[in-house]
């Protein structure tokens, strides 16, 4: 019953290249600023219906769901711009090693 199974490599790997990583890079700053005007439009909303109680655990726990919605769409929308960022970089160090090799005929 117990079988070993190996994953299958792919024949041809992918190669990284400039314009893929400048795509990427594309798709992630879409997906920031995204999460970005999400997470603003959460926080304003937030911000506009302020919590109706006087019992002091209900506005904590209230508190605590609202800080940690807002953070946690700010985060996905720090990673998405940090992945951005980073494949800009990398394009950019792509280009400057494919002008530095000298051409084989």
């Amino acid at each position: 019953m117990s079988e070993n199974i190996t994953p299958q490599e792919n024949a041809t790997p992918s190669q990284v290249s400039p314009l893929r990583c400048i795509t990427g890079a594309i798709i992630s700053s879409g997906l920031a600023y995204a999460l970005y005007s999400l997470m603003i439009a959460i926080a304003t909303t937030f911000a506009s219906k302020p919590v109706h109680s006087h019992n002091e655990l209900v506005i904590k726990i209230t508190s605590a769901v609202r800080t940690l919605v807002v953070g946690i769409v700010a985060l996905g929308s720090g990673i998405f711009g940090i992945v951005a960022i980073g494949l800009i970089a990398l394009a950019v160090q792509l280009l400057i090693q494919q002008f530095s090799q000298p051409k084989s005929n």
